[in-house]
């Protein structure tokens, strides 16, 4: 391996072979220090090999390697600031999450307090593409609880209406979460309360993203029709809100999924020319912030669709070099794993199995996905993978790895063979 890795994966691979450990060795020892079970010894053995190539590992996974090898996280790997929440609320609030906690035991809340769970409430949903969903959920939950406890307060009018919208946005999150997790009836559930405390509130963003999110929901389960139907829906409420250019762009994918071409150039053009209008968000990392790369994202699945490969292949490497920071590390890591996708069916429609199969099991790869998602676009990969390979054995592999993945959802029904 060259010396244009980072610092922290030379390190991890010479305290590897200073123990005399294989990797298998090494993923043995990770074992011992995980909180929780880890995928297989094959996946965790290639996430291995990505590790010390020098693909950074998530939040999840740093702090275990660095207990693996005896030491403490920021020692083997660089904090990233732009993910210290914690500080950040702290130099905008003036509070450590404690003292917000403290602050909402009281009998009556002051507007510092809820300007701190506003800055706390755009963290977490800028934590969304990097934090494990295992960790966001969780803190997701405690804080929703927290919000909503808070309607039984001494509030004003304002107030009141501040903390539904709170509710809403943190609700929002915990239903994506949900999702990604594969627990579709409860992020259904949290999706309802999410719309019906952006009604009471009369916020038209949060109840335009609660139909975002029955929009990609009918998406990834085929109900195409009920994705143009949630998001017709979504855009009457949205007004001029950048939510209003994602459900332009799921209602894209849609008429792309049944063949209407037509429809689909009318839609993605209603999106561009609403996100031309809008001035530029000041949070890209926002879960619920439309940007331009996120445009060229939703092109990108519908080109693909509809076999416009070149475009496809374009978009995709434009949507990796956005969703990639100039280290290798991942800002956008599920949108980069859906573009890997892409760039594997265009090369299938190529003749270029090898790397098709390269582009498929990156996508695979990921730690922080969305498992719909990502098993809706795969399966657009394996259907061109068994067109034209079906006999090869690298091909049966891959789609075996990947209905290994739907069988691991339940409600998510694996593609057939």
């Amino acid at each position: 391996m060259g010396e244009d890795r980072p610092a922290w994966a030379r390190r991890i691979a010479a305290e590897r072979a200073a123990r005399d450990w294989s990797q298998r060795d090494a993923i043995r020892a990770l074992r011992a220090h995980a909180p929780t079970d880890l995928p297989s010894d094959e996946s965790m053995i290639r996430q291995w090999k990505r590790w010390e190539s020098g693909a950074l590992p998530s939040d999840f996974y740093q702090p275990v390697i660095a207990a693996t090898f005896g030491t403490v996280t920021h020692a083997l790997f660089p904090a990233p600031a732009r993910r210290d929440g914690d500080r950040e609320i702290l130099a905008a609030s003036g509070m450590e999450t404690l003292e917000i906690v403290s602050r909402l035991s009281r009998s009556d809340i002051d507007n510092a307090t809820l300007d701190a769970l506003r800055i706390t409430t755009d963290r977490l949903c800028s934590e969304y593409p990097y934090m494990p969903s295992g960790q966001l959920l969780l803190e997701g939950r405690q804080w929703l609880r927290r919000v909503v406890e808070l309607h039984s307060k001494s509030l004003t009018l304002a107030q009141h209406r501040e903390v539904l919208a709170l509710s809403g946005w943190l609700a929002l999150l915990v239903g994506c979460v949900e999702y990604d997790s594969g627990d579709r009836h409860a992020a259904e559930s949290t999706r309802r309360a999410a719309l019906s405390l952006a009604t009471e509130a009369d916020h038209p963003e949060v109840a335009g993203w609660a139909h975002e999110m029955r929009a990609w929901f009918a998406l990834t389960t085929g109900d195409y029709r009920g994705v143009v139907a949630a998001a017709q829906a979504g855009a009457e409420v949205a007004g001029q809100h950048g939510v209003a250019v994602q459900l332009a762009g799921q209602e894209a994918k849609a008429w792309a999924r049944l063949g209407d071409r037509r429809q689909v150039e009318v839609a993605l053009d209603k999106g561009r020319r609403l996100l031309e209008g809008m001035p530029h968000p000041e949070n890209l990392d926002n879960h619920f912030v439309v940007d331009p790369a996120k445009f060229d994202f939703y092109s990108m699945d519908c080109y693909r669709l509809v076999g416009e490969d070149k475009l496809a292949r374009t978009l995709a490497e434009e949507v990796l070099r956005a969703g990639t920071d100039f280290d290798g590390t991942e800002r956008s890591p599920m949108r980069n794993a859906e573009a890997r996708v892409t760039l594997g069916v265009t090369a299938a429609r190529g003749g270029d199995l090898e790397q098709a199969l390269i582009m498929g099991e990156q996508a695979l790869r990921g730690d922080r996905r969305s498992v719909p998602s990502l098993i809706m676009t795969s399966r657009e990969l394996a259907a061109e993978v068994r067109r034209q390979y079906s006999g090869d054995p690298a091909a049966q592999e891959y789609l075996a790895h990947l209905r290994a993945l739907g069988e691991d959802r339940p409600g998510f029904l694996p593609p057939q063979p």
